[in-house]
């Protein structure tokens, strides 16, 4: 059996991937304000497999409150609006040539609590992932102690380390939520 060692910096980036996978889906989220954020999770049926956007075409924001997706492959306009269609963010496209255009509309009150909510959750998932990691951490210290391969002063100072990450990353995490919270309310 190999023997298992303590990783901090392992932990560590498993915490920063939860950050990461936060701030991804936040960007995904609509404030009412043009954002390539808006688009880069769609995914769109061609050369028969699944591309993301961004593979086929070049999103741009030429003013706030519009998105110009330039499709490269002139056959793949019908597919890219279909797929943007269908990813129910409630934009609708307009084709000129090889350019969709997509206007974002006002926001109204009841929309943004709605958008809120829906950080909220993803937020919690992010926190929820963070304190899993923590848990891993925590469980192998207790295993390596019992098993005398860390002595107690050890798992107590480890243990130390992983709070200490653990309470910068859920820091970390609210700081995004409340932007975002912002960025939604205010726009």
């Amino acid at each position: 059996m190999a023997t298992t060692t303590f990783d901090m910096n392992d932990l560590k980036r498993r915490m920063a991937g939860a950050i990461a996978s936060l701030k991804q889906e936040l960007a995904g989220l609509r404030t009412g304000r043009a954002s390539p954020g808006l688009l880069e999770h769609i995914q769109v049926e061609a050369y028969g497999s699944h591309m993301p956007l961004n593979q086929l075409a070049t999103i741009n924001v030429p003013e706030p409150r519009l998105l110009l997706v330039q499709v490269w492959d002139r056959s793949m306009i019908h597919a890219v609006e279909k797929a943007i269609s269908a990813a129910n963010l409630g934009l609708t496209p307009s084709s000129e040539g090889q350019v969709l255009k997509l206007r974002v509309p006002e926001l109204n009150e009841e929309r943004r609590r709605e958008i809120v909510k829906v950080a909220h959750k993803y937020t919690e998932a992010a926190r929820i992932a963070v304190r899993h990691v923590r848990r891993d951490g925590l469980d192998l210290l207790k295993k390596l102690e019992k098993d005398h391969k860390i002595s107690e002063d050890e798992h107590e100072r480890h243990s130390g380390e992983v709070q200490k990450a653990t309470d910068a990353t859920i820091a970390e995490v609210d700081k995004l939520l409340a932007a975002k919270e912002k960025e939604i309310m205010t726009v």
